[in-house]
């Protein structure tokens, strides 16, 4: 979590963006982006040459002695933070204006890649000199704090934090992924070098931009392998989205992570324009909550299976198309899905259920995504297997995440996240569980008995422990006794009164 000196300095760079004329939420992200991305750049460069110098082997610096915008050659030096943030502001202004940013919108060599595709149509726009010179001046501040910080996560949360001060819901009921429930659910799925994996809707990339961190932080030396770093880098990470601007945010969060040319496509998951059948090991997926889309928009595959207009049903069954047999899917779902009795949402878990493989429930509770939503969700973990194979499902009642579970989301040392990774690592130990414990099996069987419902408390027990009270004889001698003793009380009290 960032500390509350780095969220004031955000604030305070928010309220520089206001008062030079940008007040538009995701203006200000989609610009500060391009600078921190910028910022990025100079950072990452001078670490790949020290770490060239180390290795003995040259460094082919992307800031080189001489660079070709447009028909000009230009300076090198001068596109790196580390230089022209000590310019004079109109210098700065024009220099970021005819050299740095087409610079960095053309970038990447491959047209067809994910960053130029989204960058073609980027426009800076900061207005005037001297609100750029005062946002580089508090980005410096900034990062000086983060350096201090000395956390390898402070640069995700600070971005989260952004993120969070899109406070309204879009038009299909979005909202950001919390990076530590993200986290949990990579950490859950553990995902391999060769696993193919997708969000059809990846807003900023969250997820995708977790597995590659997981990847590194784990399976390294595995990563080393030419194959597998050629499937890292061009194949493994697909990510489809509506809103070219959190595309654009996505695309450039990706190559700042090393990931050169993931797919990251503009594309409506729900209708023909997407034609992925069996194509995924490994999805991961926060889709759109409370949506109502018109039948003639959706895909009349996803229709056949599960008639409705609800996003979060379609999206499920859309899961199910785009992964391949043995492919696995984790996804956040509103607790209306888990317990739903219309027949769209019985039909689709009849689906996960009897026709692939459901193996695990986790409710959290609702203030996991505050502030900007209340609802009460679920992390839905299943296997396409297309001939069922459900026996048992293995449920969690998460209770706390480490954050309070109201507006401020304070930090707190209650915390289930780790329990729930590693129970679900080690789910023979699981067996044996009592319902009164915080997770625990349920055999199908069960489940189809009670139509498909997923909700926990519909198979939770709850200890009662019983309370005894005094008899009734017993409360009215001790009412008579107070009585008395606030008799006697009086009567000293009105003694006195007459003295």
């Amino acid at each position: 979590m960032i500390t509350g000196e780095l969220k004031n300095k955000i604030d305070s760079l928010w309220d520089i963006f206001a008062a030079g004329g940008l007040s538009n939420p995701l203006d200000v992200i989609e610009q500060m982006t391009y600078l921190m991305f910028i910022h990025d750049l100079d950072e990452m460069d001078n670490r790949h040459a020290k770490e060239a110098i180390m290795l003995g082997i040259p460094h082919n610096s992307i800031f080189k002695n001489e660079v070709q915008i447009g028909d000009r050659i230009i300076d090198g030096s001068y596109l790196k933070w580390s230089v022209f943030h000590d310019f004079p502001a109109a210098k700065m202004y024009s220099n970021m204006q005819e050299n740095v940013f087409p610079f960095i919108k053309n970038l990447h060599g491959n047209k067809e890649s994910a960053y130029s595709k989204y960058m073609d149509d980027a426009i800076f726009k900061l207005p005037t000199a001297l609100l750029l010179d005062k946002v580089v001046t508090s980005m410096d501040e900034m990062y000086e704090h983060i350096t201090q910080l000395k956390s390898a996560d402070v640069r995700g949360d600070l971005y989260e934090y952004m993120l969070s001060k899109l406070s309204s819901a879009g038009r299909n009921g979005q909202f950001r992924t919390p990076r530590h429930i993200i986290r949990m659910i990579v950490d859950m799925m553990d995902p391999k070098v060769d696993d193919v994996v997708c969000d059809p809707a990846c807003g900023t990339s969250g997820f995708l931009v977790e597995v590659s961190k997981y990847l590194k932080d784990n399976k390294l030396k595995e990563l080393f392998n030419t194959k597998n770093k050629a499937h890292y880098m061009n194949n493994m990470f697909h990510g489809y989205d509506m809103d070219r601007t959190m595309l654009r945010i996505g695309a450039m969060n990706m190559m700042t992570h090393g990931i050169d040319n993931p797919s990251i496509e503009y594309r409506d998951s729900l209708s023909d324009q997407n034609p992925d059948k069996e194509k995924y090991s490994l999805i991961l997926a926060n889709p759109p909550f409370k949506g109502s889309l018109d039948y003639d928009i959706v895909s009349t595959d996803l229709l056949k299976v599960c008639k409705t207009k609800k996003t979060e049903l379609l999206f499920l069954t859309l899961f199910l198309r785009m992964l391949k047999t043995g492919g696995r899917c984790a996804c956040i779902v509103p607790d209306g899905v888990l317990f739903g009795s219309s027949n769209a949402h019985k039909s689709i878990r009849k689906e996960i259920i009897d026709g692939n493989r459901l193996e695990a429930v986790i409710s959290m509770p609702s203030g996991v995504f505050k502030p900007y939503a209340g609802v009460s969700t679920a992390v839905l973990v299943f296997t396409k297997t297309g001939h069922g194979g459900t026996d048992k499902v293995w449920f969690y009642d998460m209770k706390a995440d480490g954050l309070s579970l109201d507006d401020k989301r304070s930090p707190v040392n209650e915390n289930d996240i780790p329990d729930i990774v590693s129970r679900f690592h080690n789910l023979e130990a699981e067996e044996n569980r009592k319902r009164t414990e915080q997770s625990f099996f349920v055999p199908v069987d069960e489940i189809r008995e009670n139509d498909y419902d997923l909700s926990i408390n519909k198979y939770k027990e709850i200890d009662y422990i019983p309370v005894e009270y005094p008899s009734t004889l017993e409360i009215m001698t001790e009412l008579r006794e107070l009585e008395m003793k606030i008799a006697e009380e009086m009567d000293e009290l009105q003694a006195l009164l007459e003295l």
